[in-house]
């Protein structure tokens, strides 16, 4: 009986020993990294498919999809932003239709009238193609969120935005507002809606809120003295209109000329 208890003894004393050279081994050795493995696994639509989760989906995208593509109006031509050196035929479309739809709402909530519209040339994200015109060709065109905006702008303002033109060197959507570039590189005979402009007079401005809020450097839109949130996407002015026309005119008139 005595020899077994010092056995066990002994074999304890010895598993500690074991486990104390163990720990004290591993934590003086330096592991470092020395090769990496890996496979290919394909993936594909069919692949990642859960049917039931499919089968769920499919009902909502038929749907989005068929009321995406109707058919809303017809376009006689492809209007492009890479067309026209100070103009383009798809800018002054959208510019043309924020003051025609903007109007509806400004009206009828503040009892006023837009004067002129300026856009961006980044902004539009696609042409509108020859053919049918759909709420999907809208999305394309406009993906962004934003908001049609109103700001009350002095006669000084007006003329900051001839000048941004001019040093942008792009053909900004515009609408409502004309002028000439001199040879100077500074913008003569300017009018709105066909009038001289008025430096003392209070003009309406409908643009989108990225831009009221300064975008695209255009920094001349923070002296407004007055701003109005029509609550109204630039998308859905598109739409809206689409569903209003049989066919997209085209618009022709000169608004920008150079001497």
């Amino acid at each position: 009986m005595v020899k077994l208890k010092k056995y066990n003894g002994f074999l304890k004393l010895f598993v500690i020993f074991l486990t104390v050279f163990f720990i004290t081994s591993c934590s003086q050795k330096n592991y470092n990294l020395t090769k990496i493995e890996g496979k290919q696994l394909p993936v594909d639509e069919k692949g990642a498919e859960t049917p039931a989760i499919e089968n769920f989906i499919a009902p909502y995208r038929n749907h989005i999809n068929k009321d995406l593509d109707s058919v809303l109006a017809f376009c006689p031509e492809t209007l492009d932003k890479s067309t026209g050196k100070w103009q383009t035929t798809i800018g002054c479309l959208m510019a043309d239709v924020c003051v025609k739809r903007g109007n509806l709402v400004f009206k009828k909530r503040e009892n006023k009238t837009i004067d002129l519209c300026l856009l961006n040339h980044g902004g539009i994200r696609a042409i509108l193609p020859k053919g049918n015109v759909t709420s999907r060709t809208a999305f394309e065109i406009m993906p962004f969120e934003n908001n049609l905006v109103v700001l009350a702008m002095k006669g000084e303002q007006i003329a900051d935005i001839a000048a941004y033109i001019i040093k942008e060197k792009k053909p900004q959507p515009l609408s409502g507002m004309t002028f000439t570039i001199a040879k100077d590189n500074t913008a003569k005979n300017i009018q709105v809606q066909g009038k001289s402009l008025d430096i003392n007079k209070v003009y309406y401005v409908a643009t989108n809120d990225y831009l009221a809020n300064g975008g695209d450097n255009m920094s001349f839109f923070a002296k407004n003295v007055q701003k109005f949130d029509l609550n109204y996407k630039l998308r859905d002015v598109l739409i809206d209109y689409f569903k209003e026309v049989d066919t997209i005119p085209v618009p022709r008139d000169i608004r920008i000329t150079e001497e």
